[in-house]
Formats: structure tokens, C-alpha cells, sequence
């Protein structure tokens, strides 16, 4: 019997409303196949994928990006690539909602533009799902014309909204002459596509592709033997450095670009239909995870940090660093961080604020650039994020008819969370806030009482004793961690106070903890600046993955996660299993 396809809408975190489409299968089932179309197209174009795979027992479930097909948005725009990635997200927990698909019985199955959006995805938001079929990705266009990166950014500049007509054209695609029609006669095909979309995919891809180590997902890769329109030389790149425990690569000789949609797709097809079902034969374990601060890919990055810079390199960092020390101390912000620590609560504080600052004009110029450099904005994308992860998770536990108790362990001046409370002062929100230095808890005090939140609990602690987290009085139902465990290497240190988090929240309460997965400065950092015990700023990342695995070991299971436009921090939501909702 053949699926039956049936259409809707779902709308996105933003409010946006995408159509989709579904496929059911003849029978009940609990597992299913997302599908992602390659740029320009729709999701009707991959009815015929789904029923070439074979699946009968599987859902089948695709979307119309924003700006594709039957969805809404100017033609091939949207307002980031990050917010095309979200989507994906949001739709993925959409059908698992809707239909009662567990995420770690799905697979994505993508081709070009849509297999990097797949990668991202299970990059930054470290999903549990079976597998992810990614065919051809996009992960580097070729662009005949030169200097074309460049040129499109200068052109962005000078644009709002601009745009191009892709040079793809059907001939480029498939040697199959009926699909080739089929794509030209199609009229939801579109060859707009805007420039920060380009761009922005451009840049996300080198950074994916760079940092494939942090993936574990299970991954195929297949590779188009004769691709006019991407370059396979990253495809390779990426498939050799994944984490991924089951991992294949196939390069399909004379396929062009449209590996679903060749002559000779039988091949392809073959292979996501057998890695698909070797997917859910063979369930990789996470448990590894839970070491990874001794062995694995982020470990080796640590103690490459760890060990002196090669001479040239080693040149260029002492020289950055005389100049933060010497000149830069005319800033605010970097005579702060040398004197508490660039990592600390206060410089936390001082990047929250976002006021330029420093002696003499210069020095706030100076400050200016110091505080729009790319992990400070980062930084504050993270704390507006933390806002709203913490404001919804508030109203879910207050939709219930209980009190929100929230512990922030580490709260530094609290800024975010006092933010938060005072603008839902209303719902009667019982706050203890918790830090080991007295200067960041009298912050918090004027912040609680130039809002009037007169009864705000803020005292030391020690987010690393147990004892201390235990103390909390009245049990909270919302624990916050932000911006503390991407400070320290240890996954035994952080294990333990998740630990006692995880014994001190109410059944089904809430965790909302931080990460920081990437960081394009990691090494510069590590070279150039301090941290609060006056040594070297090393930090050792922890991938999504990782982080995510730390919390699933204690009893909690993530429900949802923001990641900011750059890719660097997060912020995820997880609730603690085995007892009723709070």
C-alpha cells in the first residue's frame, strides 16, 4: 500500500506559518524520514524521494523553507541562515508533537543547501536523531566569477534585501531528461536567492566543516561524482573529521549535482535506504560523551592550547598581548579584564551593559571595538536568549498553577534573571541567587532594588558543593547555570554539581544551562589574555553533544535550546524525568 500525502501548516518560533506536507504510512508507526529540498525548490519535489526509498513503515514529513514553495517570504529570503536552520528545529518537534514520533526514531534526508542545513543543525543543536542522509551538500559553491565573495559582500553593504539569480539550470543537475523537464516546468521553483543567504551559508559552512569533529551523529555522505555546482574536495573534509561512530561516504561516478533526481539514482538511493536501516539496527552509544574532557576531539584542541604556540605564531600573540596591556588598558573593558579576569562575573556585567567607556576619546573607541568584537556580542545574543528560554519556561510551570521557584547557582550580577522577574513580578516569582563573590552579589542587590524586588534571596554559594546547592529553601522548580561550566575542563566537577541540582529541583522541574560549543577566537584567547585566576584564559569547548549528554546522565532531558546567529553559545531548556510536571 502507498502512503497517503496529506498538507498543512506549522508555525515557526518566530510566527511564522510554513506549509508542509506528510506522508502516512499504511499502517501506525513511530518512526520517521525528514526530508529537507535543495535551494530554489519545494517540498513537492521530494513526494517521489519518499516513495523511491521504500519505507513503508515510516512517516514521511518535508517543508517549504521560507521563501519556497507555498510558504510565505519574499522569494529565496529569509532574514538569516540561522533562523533556516531554527526551522528545521521547530519542525522537527512539530511532527514529534503532533504525532508521537520520538526525535531519536527520525532521519533527515537532504541534498545540497538543504544537507547543510541538516549538518548545522545536528552541529549546534546536537539533536538525538537515528541518522542524517546528507547528499552533494553545498558546504562550498563553485562560483565562476572571481572575487565573488567578496563582490556579494559589497553588494550587501550597499543593498538591503539584495539578491541574485542562481546560474544553476536544470542540465547542470540531472542527465535524466524527464527530471530536467520537471524541473523546468516546475512554476514553485524559484531562482532568487538572497545575497545573505549566500553569504551567511558560505560562512556557516566553512564553520561546520572546520568543526565536523563536534558531530557524533550517525552520518552518509554521498558524493557527486561530476558536480558542476559545489566543490566535493569539504565533503571529504568533513566526512573524515566527524565523531560520528557510524559514518560511510560514497562518491557516485558521472553524477551531477541532483543526486535524487539522476538517471542512475537508483544508487543513491540504495545506499540512504541501507544506512537508514543500519541506523536503526545499530543505536551508537552517548555514554562516551561523558569522558570526553579526557580523550576526543576537543580534548586534543585543549592541550594543543595548553602547549607553547609555534615561533612564528607565538611572535603575533605576544604582540596582540603588549598591546592589550599597554595601549588597550585606555579601554574600561580591558583594564577590567585584566584586573578581575576577562571570564569573570564582572566583565560578564560590563559586557551585558554594553556602554563604552575609557580614558580619553580613544580609549572609548578603544572599548567600543573591544565590546563588538564577535564572543561579546555573542555574549550579549546568549543573555537575550537566556531571557527568553527563561520567561517561557516561567510561564509553563506558572500554565500549571504552581509558583515558579527559580535557584540561579551562579548568578553573577543576576541582570537576566532580575530582567525577567521584574517584567512578570505579577506571578508571585520566588528568586534565590547564588555567587562565590561578594562584588557580583552587591551588583545584584542594587539591580533587585532599583526594580523594587525587595524579597529577591542573593547570598554565596558555591555552584561546586553540593552542600550549598542543597541549602536551597523552598526547592526550586526552575535551576538556572549560565555561563559557569564552559569556564572549567572537567566533566567530573560539572557532572557532580549537575548532580546536585538534579537532586535538590522538584520532579519535572526545570534546567536552563548554557553552552558554548565554538568559538572562533579560542586560540587567540588562550594566547593573548587571563582569566579570573590571573593565568591563561584556556578554555576547553564542550560540544553540544557533550554538554547535552552531562544532563541526560543526571535525570534531564532537553526540550529546547536557542543557538545565536554566530554558532558560539547556547542555551537550552531540559526537564527533570521520572516525576510529575511541577
Amino acid at each position: 500500500m502507498a502512503h497517503h500525502q496529506t498538507s498543512g501548516e506549522f508555525v515557526s518560533r518566530d510566527g511564522s506559518a510554513l506549509f508542509f506536507r506528510a506522508w502516512a504510512p499504511p499502517e501506525p508507526s513511530d518512526k520517521a524520514v525528514i526530508l529537507l529540498h535543495r535551494g530554489h525548490e519545494h517540498s513537492g519535489r521530494l513526494a517521489g524521494l519518499f516513495e523511491e526509498l521504500d519505507l513503508d513503515d515510516f512517516w514521511g514529513f518535508a517543508w517549504d523553507q521560507r521563501g519556497h514553495g507555498h510558504s510565505p517570504g519574499e522569494r529565496g529570503y529569509a532574514e538569516s541562515y540561522a533562523k533556516m536552520v531554527r526551522d528545521l528545529d521547530d519542525f522537527v518537534h512539530f511532527v514529534s508533537e503532533k504525532h508521537s514520533i520520538p526525535i531519536n526514531n527520525m532521519v533527515v534526508v537532504a541534498n545540497s543547501v538543504g544537507a547543510v542545513t541538516a549538518a548545522t543543525w545536528v552541529h549546534d543543536y546536537a539533536p538525538a536523531i537515528r541518522a542524517v542522509v546528507m547528499a552533494a551538500p553545498a558546504f562550498r559553491i563553485k562560483l565562476y566569477v572571481p572575487f565573488a565573495i567578496p563582490l556579494l559582500r559589497l553588494f550587501a553593504r550597499i543593498k538591503r534585501k539584495a539578491s541574485i539569480k542562481s546560474y544553476v539550470k536544470s542540465r547542470l543537475l540531472t542527465h535524466d531528461p524527464i527530471e530536467a523537464k520537471a524541473y523546468d516546468d516546475d512554476p514553485l521553483i524559484t531562482r532568487e536567492i538572497a545575497v545573505n543567504i549566500l553569504l551567511e551559508l558560505h560562512d556557516t559552512a566553512r564553520r561546520i566543516v572546520a568543526d565536523a569533529g563536534a558531530i557524533h551523529t550517525p552520518t552518509l555522505v554521498l558524493s557527486a561524482g561530476s558536480d558542476w555546482v559545489v566543490d566535493n574536495r569539504p565533503q571529504r573534509s568533513f566526512f573524515n573529521s566527524l565523531s560520528s561512530q557510524l559514518k560511510e561516504l560514497y562518491v557516485l561516478p558521472g553524477f551531477y549535482h541532483g543526486v535524487f533526481y539522476e538517471k542512475e539514482r537508483r544508487q543513491a538511493i540504495e545506499h540512504a535506504r541501507r544506512f537508514i536501516e543500519k541506523a536503526f539496527h545499530e543505536t551508537p552509544s552517548t555514554d562516551r560523551l561523558i569522558d570526553a574532557d579526557k580523550r576526543g576531539y576537543t580534548r586534543q584542541e585543549y592541550e594543543r592550547l595548553l602547549a607553547p604556540a609555534p615561533p612564528l605564531s607565538a611572535i603575533g600573540y605576544a604582540f596582540q598581548r603588549l598591546a592589550t596591556r599597554t595601549v588597550g588598558r585606555l579601554s574600561e573593558g580591558i583594564r577590567l579584564g585584566w584586573r578581575s579576569g576577562f571570564d569573570s562575573g564582572e566583565m560578564l556585567d560590563y559586557v551585558y551593559e554594553n556602554r563604552a567607556r575609557g580614558w580619553t576619546p580613544v580609549g572609548r573607541v578603544i572599548d567600543r571595538i573591544y565590546l563588538d568584537t564577535i564572543g561579546w556580542r555573542g555574549i550579549r545574543r546568549r543573555g537575550k536568549n537566556l531571557e527568553s528560554c527563561l520567561a517561557r519556561t516561567i510561564d509553563i510551570v506558572a500554565e500549571k498553577k504552581c509558583q515558579p521557584r527559580i535557584l540561579d547557582i551562579a548568578a553573577g550580577a543576576g541582570r537576566y534573571v532580575l530582567n525577567v522577574v521584574a517584567a512578570k513580578r505579577a506571578l508571585g516569582i520566588s528568586v534565590q541567587l547564588r555567587d562565590n563573590t561578594e562584588a557580583n552579589l552587591d551588583v545584584a542587590r542594587g539591580i533587585a532594588g532599583s526594580f523594587g524586588l525587595e524579597s529577591v534571596d542573593i547570598r554565596l554559594g558555591d555552584a561546586f558543593d553540593s552542600a550549598s546547592i542543597a541549602s536551597a529553601a523552598p526547592a526550586p522548580n526552575i535551576v538556572i547555570v549560565s555561563g559557569l561550566y564552559e569556564l572549567f575542563p572537567d566533566n567530573g566537577q560539572v557532572g557532580r554539581s549537575l548532580a546536585a541540582i538534579a537532586d535538590v529541583i522538584e520532579p519535572g522541574g526545570f534546567l536552563i544551562y548554557t553552552s558554548q560549543p565554538w568559538h572562533p577566537q579560542v586560540e587567540l584567547i588562550a594566547r593573548t589574555l587571563i582569566n579570573r585566576d590571573g593565568k591563561p584564559w584556556i578554555m576547553r569547548r564542550r560540544t553540544q553533544a557533550e554538554m547535552d549528554a552531562l544532563v541526560r546522565h543526571v535525570g534531564f532531558e532537553k526540550t529546547t535550546m536557542e543557538v545565536g546567529p554566530y554558532g558560539i553559545f547556547s542555551v537550552a531548556v531540559a526537564q527533570k524525568q521520572g516525576g510529575p510536571d511541577v
